[in-house]
């Protein structure tokens, strides 16, 4: 199994659109790893995790097919993970040759935002962007494109049923595990056991430390010791952190050295790790 991060960076990018702190300035000047783009990876080269703002430059950057890609995987409706917007421009007049449908799996939340877009750009089902939800709940398998999919509950937005996801094929399982605290104890109960050959963490504030919503270096450490104690990692699982802010503070050089206290690696837009 394959993973592609295609972007790294959280909601406002890094540099941020509008920031001009010392760790933005930084990066324009630095340039290569330390320009991050929105969150989105993309797992074998079909399944694509997080539709952000991005997408466009991540299939120009990346050679990214998005005409063949069939299935999406959303992990909750923060607009850095799922635009829909750019959805309208999957039906005719916009795209030719469209070949099936995209099916999109998330929430609730997401499935709402979908059917109100779905509303406004169309009141004729046969002008609809050729997509379909299938609503996920938390802790039950699912199979997409040939895949095993099964949310879990994050410690994200309160005001959300935000998920992370155990991927599965082949005898190989991924935890795509950003836009989260330290997890929920529902999950932690879960997971008992389920080993991981690669978990994916949230490093968001890198150098500081968080309750919850997301985490800093300090927090994965927690995670990956706990993953570790109840049977899901061992020597041989990769830990690699990414969804980084400029708050944080660590550019990617720096980010690199922390990490590699700990044996973690640290993505970049573009990165790609196999299992």
């Amino acid at each position: 199994m394959k993973i592609q991060y295609l972007g790294t960076a959280a909601a406002e990018g890094w540099p941020g659109i509008f920031c001009n702190c010392e760790s933005c300035k930084e990066a324009r000047r630095l340039g290569g790893k330390n320009i991050r783009t929105r969150s989105q990876a993309v797992v074998d080269d079909r399944l694509l995790i997080d539709f952000p703002p991005d997408t466009y430059a991540h299939m120009l950057d990346y050679g990214l097919n998005m005409p063949a890609i069939r299935t999406l995987i959303v992990t909750h409706s923060h607009q850095d993970h799922w635009y829909p917007e750019e959805l309208m421009l999957r039906r005719k007049g916009f795209a030719v040759d469209i070949a099936g449908t995209l099916d999109i799996y998330g929430n609730d939340a997401v499935g709402r935002s979908l059917e109100q877009f779905l509303k406004e750009v169309s009141e004729t089902a046969s002008n609809r962007p050729q997509v379909a939800f299938h609503e996920l709940k938390e802790f039950c398998s699912y199979s997409a494109d040939g895949y095993t999919v099964t949310p879990l509950k994050a410690a994200h937005n309160p005001l959300e049923n935000c998920f992370i996801y155990i991927i599965e094929k082949d005898g190989k399982r991924l935890l795509y595990g950003n836009d989260t605290g330290e997890f929920p104890e529902e999950t932690w109960e879960f997971m008992k056991g389920i080993r991981l050959d690669l978990a994916s963490l949230d490093c968001t504030m890198q150098r500081l430390q968080m309750k919850t919503g997301h985490m800093g270096l300090a927090n994965d450490v927690n995670v990956a010791d706990r993953l570790r104690r109840i049977g899901c990692a061992d020597e041989n699982t990769k830990f690699i952190l990414t969804h980084f802010s400029h708050n944080g503070g660590w550019l990617h050089e720096e980010m690199e050295r922390q990490a590699a206290k700990y044996g973690f690696c640290v993505a970049y837009d573009g990165m790609t790790a196999e299992v």
